[in-house]
Parts: C-alpha cells; sequence; structure tokens
C-alpha cells in the first residue's frame, strides 16, 4: 500500500529552539560541502576526461572524516547529517534526470544549489534510530526534547520523522508510517476529471465540479498593503531590518500560508466527495508546470492544480479507487461522442466543441471530461455516469 505522513504542530521551548538551531546549521554545512565536493569532482573530470565518481559511499567517508576532525560537527547527532546525504544524493539523481529531459535548471553542471543561513527554513530527517515517542512528547537524537500536538492518533509505529520549521517560524513534525487502506461501499458509477483554469475541475457529473475559489485573489488587498509597508521600512543596504518591517514581512507571509491552506482545504474535501461518490475515476494527467511561463501563471497558481490533482489520485489510492491517469494529448479536440478529431486545436476563447462529424455541440471542458472517460475504458451507457448492466464482469473476463 505504500506510505503515508501525519504531520503534528510542535511546541518547541527556547532551549529546544536553540538546539534545533544549531542541528539545522550542522546539516546546512554538511550539504554545503557536499555540493562543493561533488563540483570539484565533476570540474575535475571535464578538465582530465576521466569519470570519477562522487557517489554515497564517497560522501559517507567525506561524512565521517569532517566529524573526526571537527568537534564542532562531531557535537551533533549522526543521524540527520547522514540523511543530508542521502537526501543529497536523491536531489542530484534528480536534478540529472531533469536535464536529461531537457528541462530548465538553475543549478549548475545539474547540481544543487548551496542553502543559505538566510532563507532557507530549518528541515532535520530522523530515522528510527534517532528518535522515539514517550509520554506524547518526542525525543530526537541529541537530547531535544519537543510536545507534540497530538490532533489525532498515529495509525501505526512510526518510521521516520521530519523536523521542520514553515515561513512564519512554526515547527512541525511529519511522522511516515504504513498507509492502511480504507475501503468504501461500491457505488456503480465512474467519473472524468478535466483540469482547467476558469474551474479548477471539470467532471462528467455537474455536482462535482470544482470552480475556481480564488483564494488568492480574495487575499490580494492585504498582500498588497503588506507589500507596501515593506516598501516603506525597507532597511538601506548593509543595515538591519527595523522590527516594524519584520512585523510587516511576518503578516505577510501569514497571508499567503492562510491562502495556501485555504487552497489545500478546498481540494481535499473536492477530492473526498469524488472519491466517495464513484468507483473509478479517470484523471488527466496534467502537468501544469507549463502554465508558469503563460499569461494564465497566476491564476494558474491560485487554482493549485497540481495539489488538487495530488490529493486526488492519494485519495483514491486511500480508499481503494481505481484511479487512471490519461494523456492529456487532443483530449480538446477529440470528439467523445464519434472520436473524431478536429483538424485545428480550438483557442483558449473559444468554450464550445462543436463536432465537424457527427455535429455534436457541448462545453469544451464537458466533452474533454467524456474523452477521459472513453480514453480510459470508462465510457458510461448514459449520462448520469453509471456503468451498463454487467460491465464490471466483462471487464474482469
Amino acid at each position: 500500500m505504500g506510505h503515508a505522513r501525519y504531520t503534528y504542530r510542535l511546541r518547541v521551548s527556547s532551549a529546544a529552539r536553540t538546539a534545533l538551531a544549531a542541528e539545522w546549521a550542522r546539516c546546512r554545512w554538511v550539504w554545503n560541502e557536499c555540493v562543493a565536493k561533488s563540483r570539484a569532482v565533476h570540474l575535475h573530470n571535464r578538465a582530465t576526461g576521466q569519470q570519477a565518481t562522487c557517489g554515497p559511499a564517497q560522501l559517507d567517508r567525506m561524512l565521517t572524516g569532517a566529524r573526526t576532525r571537527t568537534p564542532w560537527l562531531r557535537a551533533g547527532a549522526s543521524v540527520p547529517q547522514q540523511q543530508v546525504v542521502r537526501d543529497f544524493g536523491r536531489s542530484r539523481a534528480k536534478a540529472h534526470k531533469d536535464i536529461r529531459e531537457r528541462l530548465p535548471m538553475a543549478c549548475r553542471a545539474g547540481m544543487p544549489e548551496h542553502k543559505k543561513k538566510r532563507g532557507t527554513p530549518a528541515s532535520l530527517n530522523y530515522t528510527q534510530r534517532g528518535f522515539r515517542l514517550k509520554d506524547g512528547r518526542l525525543h530526537l537524537a541529541g537530547g531535544i526534547v519537543v510536545t507534540v500536538v497530538w490532533s489525532r492518533e498515529l495509525p501505526a509505529e512510526p518510521s521516520s520523522v521530519r523536523v521542520y520549521q514553515d515561513s512564519l517560524g512554526h515547527w512541525y513534525a511529519s511522522f511516515v508510517v504504513p498507509a492502511q487502506a480504507q475501503p468504501l461501499p461500491e457505488t456503480g458509477r465512474v467519473v472524468g476529471v478535466d483540469w482547467g483554469v476558469k474551474e479548477t475541475a471539470t467532471t462528467t457529473s455537474d455536482d462535482h465540479d470544482l470552480p475556481h475559489a480564488g483564494h488568492g485573489r480574495k487575499a490580494q488587498a492585504k498582500l498588497t498593503r503588506y507589500d507596501r509597508m515593506m516598501a516603506r521600512r525597507r532597511p538601506q543596504k548593509g543595515q538591519p531590518a527595523s522590527k516594524g518591517y519584520r512585523e510587516a514581512k511576518r503578516l505577510r507571509a501569514k497571508a499567503y500560508k492562510k491562502a495556501a491552506r485555504q487552497r489545500q482545504d478546498t481540494g481535499r474535501k473536492w477530492a473526498k466527495k469524488v472519491v466517495r461518490d464513484h468507483d473509478a475515476v479517470a484523471v488527466e494527467d496534467f502537468k501544469p508546470k507549463f502554465l508558469a511561463r503563460t499569461t494564465m501563471a497566476r491564476k494558474a497558481a491560485d487554482a493549485a492544480i497540481g495539489a488538487t490533482r495530488t490529493a486526488l489520485i492519494e485519495m483514491g489510492r486511500k480508499h481503494g479507487r481505481d484511479i487512471r491517469l490519461v494523456h492529456p494529448a487532443y483530449t480538446t479536440m477529440d470528439c467523445a461522442h464519434c472520436g473524431a478529431r478536429a483538424k485545428h486545436a480550438l483557442p483558449l476563447g473559444e468554450r464550445t466543441y462543436t463536432c465537424t462529424a457527427c455535429r455534436t455541440v457541448s462545453p469544451r471542458d464537458k466533452n474533454s471530461a467524456q474523452v477521459m472517460l472513453v480514453r480510459a475504458g470508462l465510457n458510461p451507457a448514459g449520462a448520469d455516469g453509471t456503468r451498463p448492466p454487467g460491465a464490471l464482469l466483462q471487464e474482469a473476463a
């Protein structure tokens, strides 16, 4: 079934906050050393034509030697520092994969960037031997003890935990536990989902469409006000920020966080409703990254298509539903009724689809959602989204 994360707020004392900051400083140093060593090996290979490696084994030896020579580094727990090396390896592998796929990258030579002291929130990873839960409190390696706000019970024993700080300075603990399936009763209904900007999700069922909530647009007035406050109080170059500037910055981050949580809550509630009412869901495998380079970037970001899509997929797998990802190519050009493909792509301003073969007229997004069902092999007999009699038996055969 895989794994799931359960996140809880932490109550951190001043002593624990100081200890966590010191641990993060050591882990950040280890990350930056991994970046420097990997780049040095890369430049050496380019200059000499050799194929020297800088894999996890070499980085582990580098960490062992650094802890032996540096008392400050040795004073910290070894578990989060070792996890930094593992995280760096995964990040570097992902960067190399993105370069092979010719995706735009900000990193030089496919390497992750350095983590700066300012602007990089703290994040510490602990495996099972680096933490324990006792009397409702989280005990971390190095003698750090924090209080967990148990908003819900953990369903199983956690295998790892990530302790991190958000943009507001609040601390959280994210536990990894084995995911447990929670099957829902069958309904005999299927649904197709098409993503968009005018409406975040258009489905084959009118009752399950997700309109664009516009949480970011509603918060724009406050954000503009805080931006002006920061602009008036911005310190001169080389001067420390004033108390008023830091307060305006905190209020701005708080407004952003509220809008993000509203988007997350809206997406999860909608995903739970769709999964509860349907046995199978045909989802457009949409990659919203390209929208960031268009004039719809702000509205697309406010729609949070990627987060809503992820919530729908995770919710479906959690409750044992059949989630089928459909490639989005030509979904706006194909007719859901006869399968004919238009010769030219519809402009974004054209919201009605008219088939040139069967003359069927339907809303553009509704037609695309129906195409999802057809391509996923879930085409229902009627417009209400119910399966024809015996459909499940035929598919099983």
